[in-house]
């Protein structure tokens, strides 16, 4: 039986290999996407060696300043419709990093992560002080017994008592901070974990009616400051006897008392 034309085009183009344009393209697109392969892989290699031999070091909170174990102080002010609070009540022996000493100077010397590096902030202090909150909608400063205080207790909208200078306006909470002495203008914030304590930082909680720029920490704070900052604390050491044994004459044990102490005295 005859084959047909188009039967008779398809056995020649199977025998030649195909057609002059496929011949062609075959080899380009072939060894074209080779290339790409080889050069992938070379690109995946040599990153991959790089960051073996320089690992992307993740900083944690604690590894951030202020670290464990050190030591910086801050002031603090707290003011509401027009008049400056109290100071808030020393409290010397806490075993917590934040602890409030006289002249409403903070002291801070974290001791572990949560209140060291980037969690060192107003929040974690209120946290750490019994009875004082702050937040973006409420402020509210305890008695000396870290009770809570109707009387100082502030809340968005509330209107200022009578007596105060501000009396019978609307006030709202925020928190106005100055990173050094030399700043003379305040940053003023509602969100109290983004002030992070730093060397010369100094705070004012305040509940003041709108427009009201808060007013910085006293001058008897910041020389407290000063003073807390620049004089050391004092260790003074002690030996005392303590028992050791050693064999005498005749092998007769011979007993000697020498026992070791430490005395630390403090400027506080």
């Amino acid at each position: 039986m005859a084959k047909s034309n188009s039967g008779k085009w398809v056995s020649r183009v199977g025998a030649a290999g195909g057609g002059k344009t496929y011949r062609k393209a075959r080899p380009a697109n072939y060894y074209g996407i080779l290339a790409v392969i080889v050069i992938l892989g070379l690109a995946a290699t040599v990153y991959s060696r790089y960051e073996y031999q320089n690992p992307v070091k993740k900083l944690t909170a604690a590894a951030v300043a202020p670290k464990i174990g050190s030591t910086l102080f801050a002031g603090l002010s707290i003011q509401a419709c027009g008049k400056t609070l109290p100071n808030l009540t020393p409290d010397t022996s806490s075993k917590l990093g934040f602890v409030v000493g006289p002249n409403d100077v903070v002291r801070l010397t974290p001791v572990a992560s949560f209140d060291a590096g980037t969690h060192a902030t107003l929040k974690t202090f209120a946290s750490e002080y019994q009875g004082l909150i702050v937040s973006s909608k409420e402020l509210a400063v305890p008695t000396s017994k870290g009770l809570a205080n109707p009387t100082t207790t502030y809340k968005n909208g509330s209107t200022c008592a009578s007596g105060t200078p501000d009396a019978g306006k609307t006030g709202k909470v925020e928190y106005a901070y100055w990173t050094s002495f030399a700043q003379k203008t305040p940053t003023i914030t509602t969100n109290p974990a983004k002030i992070k304590f730093s060397k010369e930082l100094r705070i004012t909680l305040a509940f003041e009616p709108t427009g009201v720029v808060p007013t910085p920490p006293s001058k008897t704070t910041d020389n407290e400051m000063v003073y807390d900052t620049v004089t050391p604390t004092t260790t003074t050491t002690t030996t005392l006897p303590s028992t050791t044994t050693t064999a005498g004459p005749g092998n007769t044990p011979t007993t000697t008392t020498t026992t070791a102490g430490t005395t630390t005295t403090t400027k506080r």
